[in-house]
């Protein structure tokens, strides 16, 4: 019976950081649109650097809310390692995002606004999103050690050294 009421709150815990994660990249996703559009549209600018302009800032959206809402029990002693990482990984994916953008728009010969959108704006960040997601709660706010931490401590256990020291 214990077990699955371990599985529960571990499923209950990982549907509030989706949720949390869902709510904040869905104000990064408004983020980028707007920048990219905006960069495309008013300023003239080529679609790989507009991607990448309206990324950066979004990046720095997410990363304020993942750190301070998301992820804000997780140890904010090693912001720096933290900081490295998340921007690290944010980098992969707008490299992933605005790949398939790139592909779409120079490679297919997809030009239109609407399909440099559907290119960076669904599929790019459909595949980013995932990455972001795993890599974030992997490896840089290290979730699973945290709960495992959290776990330890509720059955009344010292937590491994391993987990203390992450």
């Amino acid at each position: 019976m214990s077990e699955w009421r371990s599985l529960r709150v571990r499923a209950e815990r990982l549907v509030r950081e989706l949720a949390k994660f869902g709510a904040v990249g869905a104000v990064g996703f408004l983020v980028n649109v707007a920048i990219f559009n905006l960069c495309i549209h008013t300023f003239s600018l080529a679609p790989i650097r507009s991607g990448v302009i309206s990324q950066v800032v979004a990046i720095a959206t997410n990363y304020v809310g993942n750190r301070y809402w998301t992820y804000r029990h997780i140890d904010k002693s090693r912001i720096h390692r933290e900081t490295t990482l998340f921007f690290l990984f944010s980098g992969i994916a707008l490299v992933l995002e605005n790949g398939i953008l790139a592909l779409s728009h120079y490679g297919f010969g997809y030009t239109s606004p609407l399909a440099d959108n559907i290119a960076k704006n669904v599929i790019g960040l459909g595949i980013g999103t995932v990455f972001r997601f795993w890599s974030y709660r992997t490896w840089v706010f290290r979730v699973a050690a945290h709960h495992e931490e959290k776990d330890a401590e509720a059955a009344g256990k010292a937590p491994a050294k391993e987990t203390a020291a992450v």
